[in-house]
């Protein structure tokens, strides 16, 4: 069982402080993974080395982290082999527990991943033939309440921590086999660019922070996982691959820019106050012309690096000719930097909503590149695991241990049966 209570938080509520860096374990060590520099050589201090050594070895123990993604201490080959057994007595590199991997058959994946405390939460990779994207969650549950989302439906139970966060990059890595190859050892003969990461040929491309949670309810720890991510001795992706969507906490958007410098997309899904207001109930607290303000406030937000606001397509509630010109509208008026990303809605278990037909959604798309703003239509993916966009929501709530259990265990048995 969990041992962290629910967050008693309301639906409508300003930034959530967020003070724990990392989850405490049962052994007493501590996890490495989403840990900068100067916290591992603050930690290494406490437990006992000098302030020289310390600091050596944080830089080699944050190369292996996050250059090399290793998960145990013996494969530092630079450490020597008497310092390896004192770091594992004391440390840990963790990754999230998988309890659950889903495969698509459009080749997208899921994982249903478990903290250190108990908790279950979700992540999304998405192929695609130019890129491979990564759908990252912040938070366990979420707090917002949107009434198309079917995360909005769960609680919401604690912010992740950075090396949660950060983990769900680096697991990915490992499942893909995308960790660079290289040395720290430094030797005149090495190549600098061996242990480089590039997206060329690489599978994970980009990182979007759109998964379980409002990443601007959980900003410090987002801002420090992902800090981690964009670091060129550590993970090392670009901030140009790495989008951060949010429903409109907007105190938070201009620091998101400045300390953060990510690509923003904004749920909007509604240009009418009744509607977004519905769909999107942090609507009543932040209006949809202080949202569009916010935006256009937006650090770094140009025509190349332009806002991208998603847009759920709903039957009847917000796909006529008319939400389409008055998108372009408020769009214009703002002088926004934009694109809109057209989401046919993916229905889930008493969603009460239907999903725009084709033709509707077209209908509404040209009207949108008509105005100057383009306005593709998002191919639905994995919706056969529920993977889809608005569908995340723990797996562990609809399947019991031993359901899970009796699965892994006939997918296991199917190869032999075949043979």
């Amino acid at each position: 069982m969990a041992d962290t209570a629910l967050m008693s938080i309301p639906g409508l509520v300003d930034p959530v402080p967020a003070a724990r860096d990392i989850t405490p374990r049962a052994d007493g060590r501590v996890d490495l993974i989403g840990l900068p520099r100067p916290r591992i050589r603050e930690l290494f201090e406490e437990a006992g080395l000098d302030a020289k050594q310390a600091k050596l070895r944080a830089k080699q123990v944050f190369h292996w982290l996050y250059h090399r993604g290793v998960t145990d201490f013996d494969a530092m080959t630079d450490i020597a082999k008497t310092m390896r057994p004192w770091l594992a007595e004391r440390f840990v590199i963790g990754r999230p527990q998988v309890v659950e991997a889903q495969h698509s058959t459009d080749g997208t994946r899921k994982w249903l991943l478990r903290t250190d405390d108990g908790h279950d939460f979700e992540m999304v990779f998405i192929p695609d033939e130019a890129r491979g994207t990564l759908c990252v969650s912040s938070q366990v549950g979420c707090t917002l309440n949107c009434s198309f989302c079917h995360t909005g439906t769960m609680k919401l139970v604690r912010n992740l921590t950075p090396g949660e966060i950060v983990g769900q990059v680096m697991l990915a890595r490992d499942a893909l086999g995308e960790w660079p190859k290289g040395s720290m050892a430094g030797g005149e003969d090495e190549d600098d660019e061996a242990g480089h990461y590039t997206a060329d040929g690489r599978l994970l491309t980009n990182i979007v922070m759109m998964g379980m949670g409002e990443p601007l309810y959980n900003f410090d720890h987002v801002r420090d996982a992902l800090t981690l991510v964009m670091d060129g001795d550590g993970l090392a992706l670009s901030k140009r691959r790495i989008t951060l969507s949010t429903s409109g906490v907007i105190p938070m958007m201009e620091r998101c820019g400045a300390e953060i410098g990510v690509n923003l997309a904004v749920s909007l899904h509604g240009v009418r106050k009744d509607v977004r207001d519905e769909l999107v109930p942090l609507n009543k607290k932040y209006g949809i012309e202080q949202l569009l303000q916010a935006c256009a406030d937006y650090p770094g937000a140009s025509n190349a690096r332009r806002i991208t606001f998603e847009y759920v397509m709903i039957k009847d509630k917000n796909d006529s000719d008319e939400d389409a010109r008055e998108l372009v509208r408020l769009l214009k008026a703002y002088n926004l930097p934009a694109k809109v990303n057209l989401i046919p809605f993916n229905p889930w278990p008493g969603a009460g909503y239907e999903c725009s037909t084709p033709e509707r959604i077209r209908r509404f798309s040209d009207i949108v590149f008509e105005g100057g703003i383009s306005a593709p239509v998002r191919t639905p993916r994995g919706r056969d695991i529920d993977a889809a966009c608005g569908q995340l929501k723990t797996a562990a709530e609809k399947k019991s241990r031993a359901q899970r259990d009796r699965e892994a265990a006939e997918a296991a048995a199917a190869p032999a049966a075949a043979g």
